[in-house]
């Protein structure tokens, strides 16, 4: 499997475009968050990490391929546990800092096992509850 030292920043894939190459704004590692959506729902379901091969990857197999941090290697989503995200679009920011990849999700997203990332730990949930009443507080006060 491919690995990259995690002190040296990537050079850009031979394989993406070059156009494409140019407005990416990498982290200093050569990183570019990249957001794994439910192509027809929406569901924000985990956020991974992609390096211009890994986007590469990613654009011509329709598949995700994803760089680990922690294990230093390419991984395509779902070839060891079978959730395979199948891409259906993949749209970069208006900064070129971070990619939104909307999949057909397989199974989990999550290495948990749930299926998005994000719903084990929910820190505010009736946002529009909280809106109506600051804005309820704030007709009552102006009417007095």
């Amino acid at each position: 499997m491919d690995t990259m030292s995690s002190s040296a920043t990537p050079a850009p894939s031979a394989g993406l475009d070059p156009a494409v190459a140019a407005r990416l704004k990498r982290t200093a590692d050569g990183l570019v968050p990249a957001i794994a959506q439910q192509y027809d729902t929406g569901e924000v379901l985990m956020l991974g990490w992609m390096d211009d091969e890994a986007l590469h990857r990613t654009l011509t197999t329709g598949r995700c391929t994803y760089w680990s941090r922690s294990r230093q290697e390419y991984w395509v989503k779902g070839d060891t546990s079978g959730h395979v995200q199948h891409v259906r679009s993949v749209a970069l920011d208006c900064d070129g800092d971070t990619l939104l990849v909307r999949v057909d999700q397989t199974g989990a997203a999550c290495h948990t096992g749930d299926r998005t990332c994000f719903d084990a730990d929910v820190l505010l949930e009736e946002a529009d509850a909280l809106l109506k009443e600051e804005d309820a507080r704030a007709g009552t006060s102006a009417d007095q």
